[in-house]
């Protein structure tokens, strides 16, 4: 009965001929309720920027969904296995889709998922032509933005003079970009604190889809490929409320790098070419990196112990450290394409300018030493049914070898299943690995994890994982080989589009020195963390929505008491006339840095923002966006912070001598 539905709905849209003229309107995507699906258990200071960037290229240049392949709708992690392959069938069975609304006949296909997906796709026209002319008239994303964002109190760095440059953040942004054509880019940034205007910059000349050459860059970019073991640039998804399509990487080959992170990105140039089933990319870069000198070598002052990436260039200190270290990478990646799959095989080789030894400590025995470094391995990925079987391997020059693996499969349109596992050796070295796994690199770790995700009826989902894991060597303040686990509960109904409510519960375990322990020591003891969230928003007329939230974070070392952190969130957003705008009120209290609460929080284009609330007080902000014109928008955002547990916060040379903090930011964007 499903099928002959389908077929009855496309026989009715064929009729309707007028249908094909129309085209659905792209809706106003919801960045904050994706971000924190994916990012549900964050627990440290993570930047999400390259997560949100990611999306909202997605957002700003929609796929085509005739031109799609597996890899970009995988990336998007909206689609179940099943779903993409029922489109990819539908798409070779009928030809190109001739309107999205054609999505509605497609097997396995609910309009909640439609929904979901409609945001990040669009049917556009091949354009015709292999040359660059005329790059400027065929834009379709074509932007200038500038802004600027200061703390109002003046932080102690810059009362004893230890901060060079004045209180202000600077960014510049351009864009001119047309998708599968063509990108230009440039970011220019100053930190609070810095004095040189342009301390970082980043640029980006793209082509795509010339001829033979199905990408190519200059300037900066990032590379993924495979499972992201030997290369993955920018943000990859991991263990959150999405417990599927987040364990898997996709193959999406070369980016460009539009994030102020200032570092996880190459210099220099990339090219893929297209041989039919066959794709070749090779690349080559060299760049400078901040570094750190290991002052345990004497009478030596060109070793390095570590590679900075904060990219804070404020002080004397800080600005010795900058650029003082030459990094080339070069690599080649060959992907043989075939019915159902692919296969492929990476190689990438790094030269330092200097030797990098780690300081000596015994957790860092096995870390890389030396000046040279070539890590190289194949991967794999092949839907049978409806399962994606995924891996990749690597060894690097050490001799450590790292391995992943795993599949993702729709056992039911109401069932989905993901298995992941994983060998990092502890002398394993690959330095733009950012595989599946617990621990911010991927060396000294082995595990195994389980997600499930069941839809019931429409609007009614559960999802779950359970992860085990166990760390084989040292590592930082765990002086003996370790292991742990963690584990996670969500509820998520959403009946309407006028309502949705979630409640969540992650728990962790892990093996970590006794608090307060000052001698090396193989005795450990079981960490526990907590978090429980509840989530209830909805429309309050046409206008505005309403969303709350309540949060419980607990830790605790075994035998010590709990540290406990309570949270009540209030979000107000809405518009009115040109007027755009988010609010906050939040109240918390912990006992502590270890129950600290994160929360995302909406800010202006281009930027995220994921604080941890701690200590006693309150949490403000207004964001409100006002559209001058067609080509002109305005952002302003105010947001404070005030405790009522002490007289200064943060610490050293950001320690503000006073129990509030007030952040103001501005930003104006032109369309051209």
């Amino acid at each position: 009965m499903k099928r002959w539905s389908s077929h009855i709905a496309l026989i009715m849209m064929l009729i309707c001929g007028k249908l094909w003229a129309q085209e659905v309107p792209q809706p106003v995507i919801e960045l904050d309720e994706f971000i924190q699906r994916l990012s549900a258990t964050q627990q440290d200071d993570s930047n999400y920027e390259d997560l949100y960037e990611a999306l909202l290229q997605f957002y700003l240049n929609p796929l085509d969904i005739n031109q799609a392949d597996v890899g970009e709708l995988r990336s998007l992690y909206v689609l179940s296995e099943i779903q993409i392959q029922s489109l990819m069938d539908h798409r070779k069975k009928y030809g190109k889709l001739l309107s999205l609304y054609e999505l509605q006949s497609i097997e396995n296909f609910d309009l909640l998922t439609i929904e979901n997906l409609l945001p990040f796709v669009r049917i556009s026209q091949k354009l015709s032509g292999n040359d660059i002319k005329g790059i400027y008239n065929r834009a379709t994303d074509h932007f200038f933005v500038i802004r600027t964002e200061r703390t109002m109190e003046l932080a102690r760095g810059y009362s004893d003079s230890s901060f060079l440059g004045s209180p202000e953040k600077l960014y510049a942004r351009y864009r001119l970009q047309h998708p599968k054509d063509f990108s230009l880019g440039f970011i220019m940034e100053k930190d609070q604190g810095e004095p040189n205007i342009a301390d970082y910059t980043t640029f980006h000349f793209q082509l795509k889809n010339k001829g033979k050459i199905k990408n190519m860059i200059l300037g900066d970019y990032q590379l993924q490929f495979g499972q992201g073991l030997i290369m993955s640039g920018g943000y990859a998804a991991g263990k959150g409320g999405e417990p599927i399509y987040t364990t898997r990487r996709s193959d999406l080959g070369i980016r460009p790098h539009n994030s102020v992170l200032e570092g996880g990105f190459l210099r220099g140039a990339a090219a893929t070419y297209d041989g039919g089933e066959v794709e070749l990319t090779g690349f080559a870069s060299i760049s400078k990196r901040d570094a750190s000198l290991n002052t345990s070598v004497e009478e030596r002052e060109d070793v390095f112990s570590s590679i900075l990436v904060a990219g804070l260039h404020r002080t004397e200190n800080e600005i010795a450290k900058k650029g003082v270290l030459t990094e080339q990478n070069y690599g080649l990646n060959a992907k043989y394409t075939f019915p159902g799959g692919h296969f492929g095989m990476t190689v990438v080789g790094t030269i330092f300018g200097n030797t990098i030894e780690r300081n000596p400590r015994e957790y860092a025995r096995h870390e890389f030493k030396g000046t040279e470094n070539i890590v190289a391995g194949p991967n794999f990925s092949y839907s049978w049914q409806n399962f994606n079987f995924f891996g990749e391997a690597a060894r690097s020059s050490s001799g450590g070898w790292g391995a992943v693996g795993g599949f993702v499969s729709t056992l039911s349109p109401q069932l989905e299943w993901a298995l992941n596992l994983r060998s990092y050796d502890k002398d394993f070295h690959s330095f733009y690995a950012n595989a599946f796994g617990e621990a911010s690199r991927n060396i000294n770790e082995k595990g195994i994890y389980s997600g499930l995700k069941y839809t019931p009826k429409k609007g009614y989902t559960f999802s779950a994982f359970y992860d085990k894991y166990r760390f084989p060597w040292l590592r930082y303040l765990v002086d003996a080989p370790s292991d742990g686990d963690d584990y996670l509960f969500r509820f998520t109904l959403k009946p309407t589009k006028k309502w949705l409510f979630y409640t969540q519960y992650h728990r962790e375990r892990k093996q970590r020195n006794f608090p307060n322990n000052e001698t090396v020591s193989d005795y450990l003891v079981d960490s526990y963390r907590e978090n429980l969230l509840a989530h209830f928003e909805t429309n309050l007329g046409k206008s505005f929505k309403s969303q709350t939230r309540l949060q419980y974070n607990s830790f605790t070392y075994e035998g010590l008491p709990r540290s406990n952190g309570y949270a009540i969130i209030q979000d107000i957003e809405g518009s009115v006339g040109r007027w755009q705008l988010k609010s906050r009120v939040a109240l918390f209290s912990t006992d502590d840095y270890n129950s600290r609460i994160y929360a995302y929080e909406n800010d202006v284009l281009y930027t995220v923002s994921f604080p941890a609330y701690f200590g006693k007080g309150s949490r403000l902000y207004l964001v409100s966006r006002y559209s001058v014109n067609r080509n002109i928008d305005v952002w302003f955002r105010v947001a404070r912070t005030s405790l009522t547990d002490r007289e200064t916060i943060s610490s050293g040379l950001n320690e503000i001598n006073a129990p509030h903090r007030t952040d103001l930011k501005l930003q104006v964007r032109y369309k051209f």
